[in-house]
C-alpha cells in the first residue's frame, strides 16, 4: 500500500509547481529511485520534460516522455494518459484525479498550488486516499526553497 505525500505550494502559479516537481524528481533521482510522473495532459508532459533539461544548468535528470527514448527506459518518466508498464516506485501524480495505477507505486506524491481549483481537486484526492487507508502526511511549504 502507498505511502501519499501531499505538498502545498504557497504559490498559485503552474510554473512554479513544476519547479517544484524538477526539485523532487532531483532528490528522488540522487536516492536511485525509479519516478513516474502522471502529467495532466500532453501540454503539461512536454512542459515538463522541456524543464527537466533547462530548471538549472548544473544538473542532469535522465528522462524521456513514456514510449520515447532508448531501451532500457531512462529512470525518469513522464506519461498522460497511459499506464506505465515497467515498475517505477515513486508516483509523482500532476493530474487532477488519481490515476487507477496509483497502487503499483510505494509512494505517491501530490503536489497542490495555491489556487481554488487544485485545492478543490486536491481535497477531493485526499479524501479518496484517506478512505483507502493510506497513510498520508500532508507538507506545507513555506517558500519555493523547500524540498
Amino acid at each position: 500500500m502507498p505511502k501519499i505525500d501531499f505538498y502545498l505550494i504557497p504559490e498559485p502559479s503552474e510554473t512554479k509547481r513544476l519547479v517544484f516537481a524538477c526539485r523532487l524528481i532531483e532528490k528522488a533521482y540522487k536516492q536511485q529511485h525509479r519516478i513516474y510522473i502522471n502529467a495532466e495532459n500532453q501540454a503539461t508532459a512536454h512542459q515538463l520534460d522541456e524543464l527537466l533539461w533547462t530548471y538549472r544548468e548544473d544538473s542532469f535528470l535522465p528522462h524521456n516522455l513514456h514510449g520515447e527514448g532508448p531501451e532500457p527506459a531512462p529512470p525518469i518518466q513522464i506519461g498522460y494518459d497511459v499506464v506505465p508498464e515497467k515498475q517505477r516506485d515513486i508516483l509523482i501524480n500532476l493530474s487532477t484525479t488519481v490515476p487507477e495505477f496509483y497502487i503499483r507505486f510505494a509512494r505517491v506524491l501530490e503536489l497542490i498550488s495555491n489556487d481554488a481549483e487544485a485545492q478543490a481537486t486536491g481535497r477531493e484526492r485526499y479524501k479518496f486516499y484517506r478512505a483507502q487507508r493510506h497513510e498520508i502526511t500532508t507538507h506545507k511549504l513555506e517558500t519555493q526553497t523547500e524540498v
